[in-house]
C-alpha cells in the first residue's frame, strides 16, 4: 500500500517521525512536506495528499498539524476523499470500519509520538466493514456529485 503524508510547521516533526516509522515497516510513503519549522499553510499540504489520494497515486494518506482539525476540513473538501480526525485509537478503528476514511488527520499538539504510532498502525491495520455503512458512504458520495 502506498501512503502519501503532509504536515504543516506545527506537524512536520511527527511527521517526519511517523514517515520513519512507516519507511522502517516496509510502507511505500510519498512525503509531501513540509520539511521543517518554518511556518507554512497548512490548506497547501492538505491539498496535495488529498488531491493524490483521489486521483489514485496513493491508497492513503497521513496528514498532521497542531490540532488535526485544519487538515482535515482542507482534506474533506476534496471528492472521494474520506478524512478522519484521531487522537485515540478507537476513533482511528471506526473510522476504518464505518467510515472507510483513507486520510488520517492528527494533531501534534494531542499526540504523543508512541500514541500516533498506534494510531496509525491500527488505522492502516482495520478493514472497512461494509454492510450497513456502505449505504451511508454511498449517500456521501450523492452529496459530493450534487455539489452542496
Amino acid at each position: 500500500m502506498r501512503i502519501a503524508a503532509g504536515a504543516d510547521h506545527a506537524g512536520w516533526n511527527l511527521k517526519e517521525a511517523l514517515v520513519n516509522y512507516l519507511i522502517d515497516r516496509g510502507w511505500d510513503v510519498e512525503d509531501f512536506g513540509t520539511f521543517g519549522p518554518d511556518s507554512v499553510d497548512y490548506p497547501d499540504y492538505a491539498n496535495k495528499v488529498a488531491l493524490a489520494v483521489t486521483n489514485a497515486d496513493v491508497e492513503r494518506g497521513l496528514l498532521i498539524c497542531g490540532s488535526g482539525q485544519g487538515m482535515c476540513i482542507v482534506a474533506n473538501k476534496t471528492p472521494g476523499v474520506r478524512a478522519s480526525l484521531a487522537h485515540d485509537v478507537i476513533s482511528a478503528r471506526l473510522a476504518r470500519q464505518h467510515n472507510d476514511a483513507n486520510v488520517l488527520t492528527m494533531g501534534a499538539r494531542f499526540v504523543a509520538p508512541e500514541l500516533a504510532q498506534e494510531i496509525l498502525e491500527v488505522w492502516l491495520a482495520t478493514p472497512y466493514e461494509g454492510g450497513r455503512h456502505q449505504r451511508r458512504l454511498e449517500k456521501i458520495e450523492q452529496i459530493e456529485r450534487r455539489g452542496l
